[in-house]
């Protein structure tokens, strides 16, 4: 009975994301351009490499999904919206200390890339207008118009 499993990829890297995470640290990841599917500010490749800072507050939004990371982030002060394949993730590590694993390049077809993303489509939450009107019941208060005042702080102490 042999049957083909997944990539492990994905569940090493999110593993090492949430454990270098958890401990404090700044998690980074270097990437493969070569890969099929990266899509990074190429301006800062080196020798084919990428280092991105992936930490939560290094970056505007980052979603680490089935199939690929995707995250936003500033170079030179520029929004660049980046999408990196689990294939591609030569190594996570914290930067630190270096505790982390590098993980072999694995390049997918591009078929299989297109395959994947059809079987899986994204999960979309809905929303429903609701048109509430005040019964009768309800009353109303607006409040009385007054002079703005210049905001303050105050100290509490316990």
């Amino acid at each position: 009975m042999t049957s083909e499993m997944t990539s492990s990829k994905p569940y090493i890297v999110k593993a090492f994301y949430d454990w270098i995470s958890d401990n404090g640290l700044t998690p980074y990841i270097v990437v493969d351009v070569s890969v099929y599917g990266v899509m990074v500010p190429m301006s800062y490749v080196n020798d084919g490499q990428i280092v991105l800072n992936v930490s939560a507050s290094a970056v505007g939004a980052i979603s680490l999904g089935d199939v690929s990371i995707e995250l936003s982030a500033r170079f030179g002060g520029k929004l660049e919206n980046m999408c990196v394949p689990y294939g591609a993730v030569a190594a996570i590590y914290a930067k630190e200390n270096g505790a982390g694993t590098s993980l072999a390049i694995e390049h997918a077809e591009p078929s299989e890339i297109v395959e994947e993303s059809e079987s899986s489509p994204v999960k979309m939450s809905t929303v429903k207008a609701v048109d509430k009107k005040p019964d009768s019941t309800t009353k109303v208060q607006s409040a009385p118009p007054s002079k703005a005042k210049k905001p303050s702080l105050s100290v509490v102490k316990k």
